[in-house]
């Protein structure tokens, strides 16, 4: 019988749910609830499985992880992210990857816009001040009007230019493959990352990270935004280098931030970021609705299952 195991469900995700029963018909499956301490007892966790299913991106396949899991054949993966796992080795090992690309595309483009909201409006703040007997006064942003940059355009950025659009938004975006058809379609301008953040009263993040991408915005990048500017970033912590996140926030060269994911997760109790007033925090939250988890999981579980059954599978390029 197949060997599958989940060597990461924590905190719970598939644990008791419809996936959870079906994948159980497919294979010898365990499920650990808890993170594991090490790599070696990550490794330990899988040396004999078949197939893992990956849950969290705290589990890293590194090529030492990949190696020593001589039984592995398959990797299905809950989300669509890949940074975690080393795909030059596993495809040299022959290890099949897959991923659930699309699963939480509207879930995280619906956070993006909550968090542009929560930023412009400085509604979590406003909330806490009436909630102790306050009743603050003072302006806040209309973004009716005001030009939202979306840096990469797969199918979340997508979403979030259309929702963006729904609100009176001026849509511009960069992305590695611009194109004229690309623009027509979803009726924005294309244009260099070095205009967007001159240009934009918002800018939100939608990219992959790899090392392209790493680091992408810094000071340099800040030093280019406009005082009033808002950025989000509901990707991967590092695409945005955090210290000079921290001090564009701490020196007022921005307005505020909205995030979501950190370069280390959870995020530090002393992190300078907690100190600040001018940031909405959430903690990798975006694709964390019922529809989004239920779909995803579910992909997974059907990933594993084609696999099993010898069917194509979607495998990550």
């Amino acid at each position: 019988m197949v060997k599958i195991v989940v060597p990461d469900d924590f905190p719970q995700a598939i644990t008791g749910t419809e996936a959870h029963e079906k994948l159980k018909r497919y294979g010898e499956l365990r499920i650990y609830n808890t993170k594991a301490e090490s790599q070696k007892e990550f490794i330990e966790r899988i040396k004999e499985a078949n197939i893992v299913l990956n849950i969290r991106a705290y589990s890293k396949f590194t090529d030492e992880v990949l190696r020593s899991s001589t039984e592995l054949k398959m990797i299905s993966i809950w989300g669509a992210g890949t940074d975690h796992v080393d795909l030059r080795t596993a495809r040299k090992l022959g290890i099949v990857i897959s991923n659930t690309h699309g699963s939480s595309t509207i879930s995280i483009a619906e956070h993006t816009i909550a968090l542009i909201f929560a930023v412009s409006r400085n509604i979590p703040e406003i909330h806490q001040a009436v909630k102790r007997g306050q009743w603050p006064r003072g302006y806040v942003v209309e973004l009716y009007g005001k030009t939202l940059g979306i840096v990469g355009t797969g199918s979340i950025g997508q979403r979030v230019c259309e929702l963006g659009k729904s609100i009176g938004m001026k849509v511009i975006s960069w992305t590695y493959h611009p194109s004229k058809e690309g623009a027509k379609r979803l009726g924005i301008e294309f244009v260099s990352l070095k205009e967007l953040l001159k240009r934009a009263d918002v800018i939100s993040v939608h990219l992959r990270l790899s090392p392209e991408t790493e680091g992408l915005i810094g000071e340099k990048e800040f030093d280019l935004m406009k005082p009033t500017a808002i950025i989000i970033n509901t990707a991967r912590g590092a695409i945005i280098d955090h210290q000079a996140l921290v001090e564009a926030l701490r020196e007022k060269k921005i307005a505020g931030a909205g995030i979501d994911v950190y370069p280390v997760e959870p995020i530090s109790a002393d992190d300078p970021l907690l100190k600040l007033d001018n940031v909405v925090l959430t903690p990798h939250s975006a694709g964390m609705t019922r529809e989004a988890m239920d779909a995803g999981l579910n992909m997974a579980v059907d990933n594993i299952i084609q696999f099993t059954q010898g069917k194509p599978v979607r495998i990550v390029s």
